[in-house]
């Protein structure tokens, strides 16, 4: 496990659906390793639907079939000379053994080890996995089932006794994502006495709502944002406020 605790290991994660968990993977595990000089690897670990294995093959299909996404994936190449992260297919439990063992076996030391781990923290191997990154990043919304759910689960967790193999300097960060902009400021403030309150941690940078969140990489769209073989555009990135976040992100994982 020596060279596993050379790299960060960090989860984006909420036990509730449609919150932008595994998009939020995605969006920052491909922005770091393509355009900011990162190594990154990810494990698909949210059995049984694997929606990053699935989305990785989309992404290769978008490549083949659209001239743009092929074009735009050759330039990458000969940019960067920097093959595609690897998604590692597994369940939560295997998870922490099977990046072990892939990084001592692999010849690039990745900076960063992304978990997408299943919602349903009861599910085996879930919170095991939780105890040992370094870092988790939980997704809110203005959605009081949301909110109360994960301020429930962010307080319990916190509390739980350390465990073998647990990261003694682990940190738990909340952020607001799916912003609508139309929503009232005060409502916003409101949540966030609240949290205060708790004394959790919460992100300065708000991801601001977009329909390119729900929308996957196909042959028509002629630009990216969800991909895992391709960065987001930078424009994109702006308007939805992730280029902030990710710089607050980089800030506070410390690298």
């Amino acid at each position: 496990m020596e060279k596993m605790k050379q790299c960060l290991k960090v989860s984006i994660y909420t036990q509730k659906g449609g919150v932008g968990k595994s998009t939020m993977t995605t969006l920052l595990a491909s922005l770091l390793h393509y355009r900011l000089g990162y190594n990154v690897v990810v494990l698909d670990c949210d059995f049984p639907q694997h929606s990053l294995i699935n989305m990785r093959e989309r992404d290769k299909r978008a490549v083949m079939e659209s001239e743009f996404h092929k074009k735009l994936a050759m330039k990458q190449f000969q940019t960067i000379n920097k093959k595609a992260y690897p998604i590692l297919k597994c369940k939560a439990e295997q998870a922490l053994e099977l990046a072990s063992d892939f990084i001592s076996q692999n010849s690039v030391q990745p900076d960063l080890v992304f978990f997408d781990l299943p919602g349903t923290a009861n599910t085996q191997g879930v919170l095991t996995a939780l105890k040992a990154m370094d870092f988790i990043f939980s997704p809110i919304t203005a959605d009081r089932l949301v909110l109360e759910s994960t301020l429930a689960f962010s307080e319990v967790f916190l509390r739980l006794p350390v465990i073998e193999g647990s990261s003694p300097t682990q940190s738990l960060w909340l952020f607001w994502n799916q912003v609508d902009g139309r929503e009232k400021t005060s409502l916003y403030d409101a949540y966030q006495h609240v949290i205060n309150s708790l004394s959790l941690s919460i992100m300065d940078t708000r991801i601001m709502d977009s329909k390119r969140f729900r929308k996957e990489t196909d042959d028509t769209a002629n630009y990216v944002f969800k991909s895992s073989l391709l960065p987001a555009e930078p424009q994109l990135l702006k308007a939805t406020r992730l280029e902030s976040f990710v710089r607050e992100f980089l800030k506070i994982v410390g690298i």
